[in-house]
């Protein structure tokens, strides 16, 4: 992972608080050039710091109301496979490798209970997969976030 000096977090920062922001309005915005800009979210960017640049959708809006996180036990010697598999089922919306009881959690949106069931079915028959448990989302308390830690990550680069 790449070293972020206080101007890539700065950078960062000004994009988190405006993502549409231009080169030149960024570059305006920091007192940089816009070379400087541009060769620093190319630099950014090719060193994996951006996760992606696809736009939040809520799964709700396009009609899967129903979300649940599904812990997933399996097989290891076949979790690429099984990762490969879950990448088919579209209603796999994000899933993390984790540690402890369970191998995988996969978030996943659905259009109501029964839909739940039959991804459910889905997931359990892919290879290597030998046991699952789902948990409803009953809220969102904390959306996805990172400001904190650029806030953290600027202090801690300010010393």
């Amino acid at each position: 992972m790449t070293s972020l000096d206080h101007v890539d977090l700065e950078l960062i920062a000004a994009l988190s608080a405006d993502p549409r922001a231009t080169v030149v309005a960024l570059a305006e915005k920091l007192r940089l050039s816009r070379n400087t800009v541009q060769a620093r979210m190319a630099r950014l960017d090719q060193s994996g710091v951006f996760q992606s640049f696809e736009r939040s959708i809520s799964p709700s809006a396009l009609g899967f109301p129903l979300q649940a996180f599904v812990s997933i036990g399996l097989d290891q010697s076949r979790l690429p496979q099984i990762i490969e598999e879950l990448r088919r089922v579209p209603e796999v919306v994000e899933a993390h490798g984790v540690s402890g009881q369970v191998d995988l959690f996969a978030l996943v949106a659905c259009r109501d209970a029964r839909h739940l069931f039959d991804v459910d079915a889905r997931i359990l028959a892919i290879p290597g997969i030998e046991r699952s448990e789902t948990r409803l989302v009953m809220s969102e308390s904390i959306p996805y976030r990172v400001t904190g830690l650029m806030e953290l990550a600027r202090r801690e680069n300010r010393r």
